[in-house]
């Protein structure tokens, strides 16, 4: 089984009391989807429970998903793993999306939020693990509490990103946050195509170097 589909029947085991309730669900939750239906039609059924909706997305976004998380990671195996977190968090959250941007924008923040947080603990982890691999008596701020340490990821996101200079920043809030194509950035700044990437692609280096020394 794929991890993405253990990780979610594991998730879907929790809440089935009755027998009866549970039949009902499971009938429900494997219910078919017509093969052409829109993203937004597809989340709305799979924030409802249904199954076969959630596995149609992630059909359709995989790809794009992997190539994304590979590109800011040059890591096949760290693509593949946090592609399966992001689509676990989209599980998780799913029922969020409105509709009011393209699913697809969407995603790609989510991605590249999960990515850029990734960067950000393992650092984290890395700091607080000494040279002879012992863990020091002073943990790192906010690492016992799980909702405190997410808050402190994305104070350290936003201070990188600020840290930024414009013109990468610029490239970054367009095509990572707001999801726009490369011809469309170029567009915007009045920049080339190839500027637009390769300014981006520097942008990712930098906030990979900012957040592995920020601590806070």
């Amino acid at each position: 089984m794929e991890p993405i589909a253990l990780a979610l029947d594991q998730q879907a085991a929790f809440g089935y009391s009755e027998p009866e309730e549970a039949e009902a669900r499971s009938a429900s939750a494997y219910a078919p989807v017509d093969a052409g239906a829109s993203d937004l039609d597809l989340c709305r059924l799979a924030s409802d429970g249904n199954v076969k909706a959630f596995e149609q997305i992630y059909q359709r976004y995989y790809r794009r998903t992997y190539s994304l998380t590979l590109r800011m990671t040059s890591s096949p195996t760290e693509a593949e793993d946090l592609t399966q977190e992001v689509f676990i968090q989209l599980f998780r959250k799913i029922s969020s999306f409105r509709g009011d941007s393209a699913f697809s924008t969407w995603l790609h923040r989510l991605t590249v939020n999960q990515v850029l947080m990734h960067f950000r603990r393992r650092s984290v982890k890395n700091e607080r693990t000494s040279e002879d691999g012992e863990m020091p008596d002073r943990p790192t701020t906010g690492s016992a509490d799980p909702r405190k340490m997410q808050v402190i990821d994305r104070i350290a996101l936003r201070k990188a990103i600020g840290q930024l200079p414009d013109g990468y920043r610029s490239v970054f809030v367009l095509h990572d946050v707001e999801g726009l194509e490369h011809e469309e950035v170029a567009r915007k700044l009045g920049i080339s195509v190839g500027t637009s990437k390769s300014q981006l692609h520097k942008a990712r280096l930098k906030l990979r170097g900012l957040l592995a020394t920020t601590n806070s």
